[in-house]
């Protein structure tokens, strides 16, 4: 684990996703600005949506890897279903790219950049400092946005809030769509990201590169925003 700068905030993360192929990238920031554009960014999104016309060889191999990692039991990531980081190559080969806030925004760049789901949630909303990342069970779901919509999460990969007290775990994100119970808001401070990421097309050290450049681009969302990174295989625990 490689930490950008001290802080005194610990999370806890374990990865019991059944796969051994599963790897998870996990950047805490904290004091982040929700309505600070990071320095750069707008150049890097607009270099970035015009050579998303059509992907490489080597990124298009790893979104059908990725398209892999999320196909468990029932769940198929197709239409609909597919992978966060599929709806935004649509949106950039049709011309647009959504712009929600700093950390979202740095959020998506990523996601596109690499070709790889990403989920950034509220660390004080989501009011836990454990996490769990498993399959989704059957009958659970959650409201992804403000219409009231819900996504069925059985077999889906899926990253928890784990009750401190109870030890029981709650859906909260997911490589598809997040929560709206956690997803930041213009109170937002300390956000959490997961970078999901197949072992076939990522390493460890390029996924160590991803959580690097990711905490960078989060630093800028802020006059002094504290950082650190992870990655986190099957079958493991990390403190980020």
């Amino acid at each position: 684990m490689q930490k950008e700068s001290p802080t005194p905030m610990q999370i806890h993360v374990e990865n019991q996703i059944p796969r051994s192929d599963a790897l998870l990238g996990l950047i805490r920031a904290e004091g982040v600005h929700v309505a600070t554009e990071p320095e750069g960014l707008a150049e890097a999104l607009q270099q970035l949506l015009a050579g998303r016309q059509q992907l490489p060889p080597e990124l298009e191999a790893r979104r059908q890897a990725v398209r892999d990692l999320l196909r468990n039991g029932r769940y198929k990531p197709t239409g609909r279903a597919k992978p966060a980081s599929e709806y935004l190559l649509r949106e950039a080969q049709a011309g647009g790219f959504p712009r929600i806030n700093g950390p979202v925004d740095v959020a998506n760049y990523i996601s596109l950049l690499h070709m790889l789901p990403v989920s950034l949630w509220d660390l004080d909303r989501a009011a836990s400092t454990r996490f769990r990342f498993r399959l989704g069970r059957a009958g659970e779901a959650y409201v992804f946005n403000t219409a009231g919509q819900q996504i069925d999460l059985t077999d889906l990969i899926v990253g928890c809030r784990v009750d401190p007290d109870s030890g029981a775990d709650e859906p909260i994100v997911n490589p598809v769509k997040d929560s709206l119970a956690t997803k930041t808001d213009a109170a937002t401070t300390r956000v959490m990201a997961c970078v999901y990421a197949p072992a076939a097309a990522v390493s460890v050290e390029a996924l160590e590169a991803i959580c690097r450049d990711f905490a960078d681009w989060l630093a800028r969302c802020g006059d002094r925003v504290e950082t650190a990174w992870a990655v986190l295989p099957p079958e493991q625990t990390v403190t980020v």
